[in-house]
């Protein structure tokens, strides 16, 4: 899977799309999610002469720091993440039946959501439909647009003032 290319300049939009590939990687395939922040790290953050970028799976600009972070957080809350994002979903599309993708999407965005306070929510719901519409054309970003406003209005209700 090609990861969609954030604009240049942007290293936490490269932490976001990489923590979305390693959320889904992780479950892809049963790794751990250190095993594949490790593997991130040292194999597909950061620019490496002579390797191509993101059409070869590489994010050449990422905050190391947040892509950890984020991936952590949403490996090591995933219960409670899950059960957060399930509040959202119509009883007719349960977490489980979301693609894959889009599940590892929604994990990252309510461990942001969350547990921080910064960047605000509308900046959060932004980066993540950014990336939405860089891995998915066909309605999947409308779908993501509703449960992430969602979400951030209900773990963020400040940050929506009436």
């Amino acid at each position: 899977m090609s990861l969609p290319a954030p604009p240049r300049g942007r290293p936490r939009t490269g932490a976001r799309v990489a923590a979305v590939q390693a959320l889904f990687q992780a479950e892809a395939s049963g790794d751990s999610p250190e095993t594949v922040l490790d593997q991130f790290i040292r194999h597909r953050l950061g620019q490496m002469p002579g390797q191509g970028g993101f059409e070869d799976g590489r994010v050449p600009e990422a905050d190391v720091a947040l892509f950890a972070g984020i991936v952590r957080r949403a490996a090591t809350r995933s219960d409670d993440l899950d059960a957060i994002i399930t509040t959202h979903l119509a009883e007719a599309w349960p977490l489980s039946k979301l693609d894959p993708v889009l599940r590892a999407l929604l994990r990252a965005a309510t461990a942001e959501l969350r547990d921080g306070r910064e960047p605000p929510a509308k900046v959060i719901i932004r980066e993540y439909l950014d990336i939405a519409h860089g891995f998915f054309t066909a309605e999947e970003p409308r779908f993501a647009a509703g449960v992430l406003d969602a979400l951030a209005r209900s773990l963020r209700p400040g940050d929506f003032p009436a």
